[in-house]
């Protein structure tokens, strides 16, 4: 009998403190491509980031991806001075979440814009980028 080959490509996405295997694993791909994104549920049309197999609402996996592009709207911003296991040599660090409209998207803001600039409404957009450590992640950067 053949052993089956397990999928961990997402153990190639930031700081990971939770399990390295999942259904999305071709988010990595195309964050290796530049491109951060979503999944939307073929049946019902909701949308999803981070991307899910499965949609809750219509109980369907048939799902496809679409791309994270333009400029959302900043929400709500929060620097963290403590953090869960995995994170605590990252601290502090500043997490948002802007809306795209048909979906928002919750990260991180980029080290370089400074936090006194922050400001609820203003632009920004997901840019994909790598970890200290060289590892897959996204951040927003100003638009």
């Amino acid at each position: 009998m053949a052993k089956k080959e397990v999928d961990n490509r997402f153990s190639k996405f930031g700081t990971v403190s939770f399990a390295d295997i999942t259904h999305v694993n071709d988010f990595i791909d195309y964050l290796e491509q530049g491109k951060l994104m979503g999944t939307k549920c073929k049946e019902c049309g909701k949308v999803f980031f981070p991307p899910r197999a499965d949609c809750y609402h219509s109980l369907a996996s048939d799902m496809e991806w679409f791309e994270v592009t333009g400029d959302g709207e900043l929400l709500t911003f929060s620097t963290l001075s403590y953090a869960p296991t995995g994170f605590t040599e990252e601290v502090p660090y500043t997490i948002a979440v802007v809306d795209y409209g048909e979906y928002r998207v919750f990260g991180r803001i980029d080290g370089s814009l400074p936090v006194d600039e922050l400001k609820v409404g203003m632009k920004l957009k997901a840019v994909v980028s790598r970890t200290p450590n060289d590892k897959l992640t996204y951040a927003f950067h100003k638009a």
